[in-house]
């Protein structure tokens, strides 16, 4: 099934991603940069030095003030979107799945930025989660087959996160969804690592989009302040399922972490939803002011989630694309 539906698409192409910094990219692109070179858009003038191009100074300005100007233009460069995809097996909780929410997101953010020839790069952690087709290395032996070498698997998963490294213009956009849909999530979560690391690796800073639950025992601050101290305009999806919002299941239970495989016997019974649901928003409200306080866009999103409402409406509002 397709990640995103052709209407869909269609609309979001009429947006773009807003920088409140400008692009200090390098490279050449469609964004407002503080460097100067060949443009349309006007910037500044100033005086003549010998050497410079006669074919910017400004005739009219020397006709009035008998005096040579030259003329500057602001350089056009791309933003680099770097978006950091939660593939840890605590993201597969929940229906629909946290994880397939989370990647529907990162397929619209990487098209609105793709649209507008900025620099896409989706970066899954912890790395190697990617599905293994049938017939393919590590298959269940009922879908096993003969004629796949082994360490397909692996060399499909390589080949996907190579790709979306990084990518760049809408002619991308199908092989950019491709590598999205190979994703699958497992393993355990190191959200500050990863993030980290993100922001030490990053050759150019821009903006930074983060897509996970952050039920990261470890917590979130010296990921997120890694990723500010660099330079990163940062926006923060927190993703929760219905059943994490709201449990449907009481009684005596045997918790399993789907990371860890910590062990946790507890009796949960409906007088305690309250105090449940209370935890919960304290939670999310902790990290809402964590983000507000540091400038950070933050939204909150169950996996149920009208998807359009979301990306048409409340993203939009709140400025992160227009």
């Amino acid at each position: 099934m397709a990640l995103l539906s052709p209407e869909l698409l269609r609309r979001l192409e009429q947006f773009q991603l807003l920088a409140s910094r400008r692009a200090r990219s390098g490279l050449k692109g469609e964004r407002r940069s503080r460097a100067r070179g060949q443009s349309v858009e006007f910037a500044d003038y100033r005086s003549y030095a010998p050497g410079d191009d006669f074919r910017h100074l400004d005739w009219n300005l020397y006709a009035r003030l008998d005096r040579l100007f030259l003329k500057l233009f602001e350089e056009e460069r791309e933003l680099p979107v770097r978006i950091f995809l939660d593939a840890s097996e605590s993201m597969s909780f929940g229906e629909p799945a946290k994880f397939d929410f989370a990647r529907q997101l990162a397929a619209a953010i990487g098209y609105v930025a793709l649209c507008g020839f900025d620099r896409v790069s989706v970066i899954p952690f912890p790395g190697g989660a990617v599905r293994v087709p049938e017939g393919a290395a590590g298959a269940t032996p009922e879908h096993a087959t003969s004629n796949v070498e082994p360490g397909a698997g692996r060399m499909r998963q390589i080949a996907a996160e190579h790709a979306l490294r990084s990518v760049r213009g809408k002619r991308s956009a199908r092989e950019f969804f491709e590598n999205l849909e190979m994703l699958e999530p497992g393993g355990a979560a190191s959200l500050n690592e990863a993030l980290r690391r993100g922001a030490l690796e990053a050759r150019r800073v821009g903006q930074a989009v983060v897509l996970s639950d952050f039920l990261d025992p470890a917590g979130y601050e010296t990921g997120l302040n890694a990723l500010i101290g660099r330079g990163f305009e940062v926006s923060c999806v927190q993703i929760l399922s219905p059943e994490e919002l709201s449990p449907t299941t009481f009684g005596d239970l045997r918790l399993v972490d789907s990371e860890t495989g910590a062990v946790q016997e507890v009796t949960f019974g409906r007088f305690r939803m309250k105090s449940y649901r209370q935890t919960v928003e304290r939670f999310v409200q902790r990290l809402r002011e964590y983000c507000t306080a540091r400038g950070i866009r933050f939204f909150m999103a169950a996996s149920d989630a009208n998807l359009e409402a979301l990306l048409l409406k409340q993203l939009r509002e709140a400025e992160l694309w227009a």
